[in-house]
């Protein structure tokens, strides 16, 4: 790989031989993939023993924040631990991540009452949210470029298969145990981790910052005039300690908490109108606005404004969120729409959804071969245009149609988006340095989580909304037969036998209309994705000089064109020959397959510490 990489008194690590060999990688990718599949098991698992939980410890009215207090946790977590990973290294936030999680689970199976269990969970989500974030980064520690699609794909597939496992393994455990045990069988798997991360990852020791005045944001070399702290602790050698934003983690966690809690309960426990909702909207906003002031001051922000100034990661952050918003659809109503029109079980409608599942890390492991020749941007560009008229031909499907129909649209569904989603994840992760890594990944994971909270709001109100005006319109000769509300209707679905064919059929094809609804919101979401794409994103994704490419592919020449294209402002731009490099600003180009775009290479690239498996 062409370049030698350089470092300033803001990026002193020392330099990384590279990735381990892959018979070294074993242990770890074990350790990520248990570690993935906790993480994924615990958001559906308790789905199928809800009512044996509710059964031992009461709070029916509540349940719903089992699910809901995890999402938030994970949600609101995520940012934070990918800065904490780029300041302390990976290895100490997944054990703390993992011992958290554990801690969570030990205490969620000796729940005492059913405002204990949701308190427990939110511990639980919070080490989740190290899991996820974490995972994915290291997994990018380890593997180059041209690999990382296959470690991203096994990834994928543990969580596509836990997710789908976890309902019925949490209805097995239930039924022919104690639900409790649902959280106690994370103990070995999460302890088997445990072992391996702490016998098996080994991380180069980080160099500290040095003594030094610290400069404009890192990038320039000039002294700061913002205003902005800039002073910290030093250690005897003169080296300044690693600094933590806790005052711009308090925020986030506020303003995220907030805003979700309004997502999650507007239009179910309260109208979205009412006080309770524009109280919690406007105490989210003005929380977010003292976030950004806070984070602008401090010297090193859990959120820093690059990963919006940049391009790149700006367009991924936006098209994930509609990744998120989208995702809602396949995910909470086609199951609803598999056993309300089509009659199907719960087991049944499972595997109509699960079609997606097994299509998804299969096209994400073969993306490679599509991003290596076209780039991330239009493999993902491919993959999200399918995906729209994917969507935009549900509502066309038959009514009621047969379970194949809507399958199919499922397994189609998934190879769109697992061309969409690795190139973009891939992508960014490549065109930041090791000590931005974390940070860039948690950014882009968190946007995907609040579109999917924004997801469920809006969708679910566009559902009922139709639904309302179905059983507004029914006929007077159904009137009678027709449930009174919405909570009634699926009900009332469950035992067709206490209604009338015809009212039967009415609200079948009311839950019908309202799911086409959804689907085609879902379809307009995809389209907003590729328009951040297309509007956003640089046409070549640039990769950071500390990310392994192919050495026949290396150019400056390119490199300093796909850094430019990637940074709208000169002070985002790298500095040029004699300037002091900053520290995670791009420097060459995501490699074309058909051979260098000018120039030799000079020799192999350094930069930040790589994770190393032994």
């Amino acid at each position: 790989m062409g370049g030698t990489a350089r470092h300033t008194d803001q990026d002193p690590a020392p330099q990384a031989a590279g990735p381990p060999p892959v018979e070294r990688r074993g242990p770890v990718v074990a350790a990520l993939m248990l570690a993935m599949a906790l993480a994924a098991l615990d958001s559906t698992i308790i789905s199928t023993a809800v009512p044996q939980i509710v059964g031992d410890l009461g709070g029916f009215s509540v349940f719903s924040w089992l699910f809901a207090g995890y999402l938030l946790a994970v949600t609101v977590s995520l940012p934070v631990y990918g800065k904490l990973s780029d300041t302390f290294g990976r290895k100490p936030v997944l054990l703390v991540g993992i011992a958290l999680f554990l801690v969570g689970s030990l205490l969620c199976a000796t729940a005492w009452n059913m405002a204990s269990l949701i308190a427990f969970r939110v511990v639980q989500g919070l080490g989740g949210g190290a899991l996820q974030g974490t995972v994915q980064t290291i997994a990018a520690d380890l593997y180059p470029q041209r690999e990382r699609s296959k470690i991203q794909a096994r990834l994928s597939t543990v969580w596509a298969t836990s997710s789908v496992a976890g309902p019925a393994l949490g209805g097995l455990i239930a039924t022919y145990a104690d639900w409790r045990w649902i959280f106690l069988v994370n103990l070995p798997v999460g302890a088997v981790a445990l072992l391996l991360v702490v016998r098996h990852l080994h991380e180069p020791a980080r160099a500290p910052r040095a003594s030094a005045e610290r400069t404009d944001g890192g990038r320039t070399g000039r002294p700061r005039t913002d205003g902005r702290r800039t002073g910290g602790r030093r250690t005897r050698n003169g080296r300044e300690r690693p600094r933590v934003d806790w005052a711009g983690a308090l925020g986030i966690f506020c303003s995220g908490s907030l805003l979700l809690t309004a997502l999650v309960q507007g239009g179910v426990a309260w109208p979205w109108l009412s006080t309770p909702s524009l109280c919690l909207l406007a105490a989210s906003a003005a929380c977010a606005a003292g976030t950004v002031v806070i984070e602008r001051r401090a010297a090193e922000p859990i959120i820093p404004g690059w990963v919006w100034r940049r391009r790149t990661i700006a367009a991924v952050n936006l098209s994930l969120g509609g990744l998120g918003l989208l995702m809602i659809a396949p995910t909470v109503f086609l199951p609803t729409y598999a056993q309300s029109v089509l009659g199907l079980s719960p087991t049944a409608a499972g595997f109509v959804l699960s079609a997606m599942t097994l299509s998804w890390p299969i096209s994400a492991a073969l993306s490679s071969r599509v991003y290596l020749r076209i780039g991330f941007r239009q493999s993902a560009i491919v993959g999200m245009s399918l995906a729209a008229l994917i969507l935009f031909a549900f509502p066309l499907l038959p009514y009621p149609g047969s379970a194949w129909q809507p399958a199919l649209i499922m397994l189609l569904l998934g190879g769109a988006l697992g061309l969409f989603q690795l190139p973009l994840i891939v992508g960014v992760q490549s065109s930041v340095g090791w000590a931005e890594r974390g940070t860039a990944t948690g950014s882009i994971l968190f946007c995907r989580q609040v579109g999917q909270s924004v997801g469920a709001a809006l969708f679910g109100a566009v559902a009922n909304a139709t639904m309302a005006a179905r059983l507004a319109d029914a006929p007077d000769s159904l009137g009678g037969d027709l449930p009174d509300d919405l909570d009634s209707v699926s009900r009332a679905l469950e035992h067709p036998g206490d209604l009338s064919a015809e009212a039967a059929d009415y609200l079948r094809r009311a839950v019908d209309d309202s799911v086409d609804y959804v689907y085609l919101g879902a379809a307009l979401a995809a389209v907003l994705a590729v328009l951040a794409l297309l509007l956003l994103a640089p046409r070549v994704f640039p990769t950071h000089v500390d990310d392994p490419t192919d050495p026949a592919t290396d150019s400056p020449a390119a490199s300093d064109a796909s850094a430019a294209a990637d940074t709208p402002a000169a002070s985002d731009a790298p500095t040029t020959s004699g300037a002091p490099a900053a520290p995670g600003a791009p420097d060459h180009p995501e490699p074309p397959v058909d051979g260098p775009a000018g120039g030799a290479p000079t020799g192999p690239t350094g930069g930040g510490p790589r994770g190393d498996a032994r």
